[in-house]
């Protein structure tokens, strides 16, 4: 391939960073957990992973010719996408606001960090837990509060009969149940 059509910069521009998830009213809650496991991640890849690859790097450089040193070449790459990835999770970090979901513990009524027992038109029983955009893992049952679902379901009671617009179309569910963890939990 000719190096006319290759980028061959080392610096980033902020095109090349992954675009954050637009946030209603620009929040971005998230539990205590969630936060310290982002906080987790950052400080491992500020204390460990990039000190690691700064080493190989420079060793790399040492060994003279860079241009077709695998080493190397890799280990720049690597070293972009680490302080790509502290950029988003320092950014994401700032505007974090920490939520304890357990002051509604006891409630009835669906807020965020809630575990909610729903079901369909069909009686089909699904249960989701309300989590930040970044600690919401959908094969755990956890999905964002900016979701469709989250959405429809924010504010409900148990009980309630919540309307959610899908491409198929409008789709009822039924709030069969809320909680939220225990305080101290």
């Amino acid at each position: 391939m000719s190096k006319a059509f290759t980028k061959e910069t080392d610096q980033d521009t902020e095109e090349d960073l992954p675009a954050a998830a637009p946030l209603p009213g620009g929040k971005n809650y998230i539990t205590r957990a969630g936060y310290d496991r982002l906080r987790a991640e950052l400080m491992q890849l500020i204390d460990e992973e990039r000190p690691r690859v700064v080493e190989v790097v420079h060793w790399a450089a040492s060994n003279g010719d860079r241009s077709e040193n695998g080493d190397y070449l890799y280990g720049k790459k690597r070293l972009r996408e680490i302080d790509r990835r502290i950029r988003f999770l320092t950014r994401r970090l700032e505007i974090a606001e920490v939520v304890d979901p357990s002051l509604h513990h006891g409630g009835d009524q669906v807020f965020f960090g809630a575990t909610v027992t729903y079901a369909d038109a069909d009686g089909t029983e699904t249960q989701v837990t309300i989590l930040g955009v970044d600690e919401a893992d959908s094969a755990q049952g956890q999905i964002s509060w900016i979701s469709p679902v989250a959405r429809a379901l924010l504010k409900a009671r148990v009980g309630d009969v919540v309307r959610l617009m899908l491409p198929g179309g409008l789709q009822e569910l039924e709030v069969l149940e809320v909680s939220y963890p225990a305080p101290g939990a």
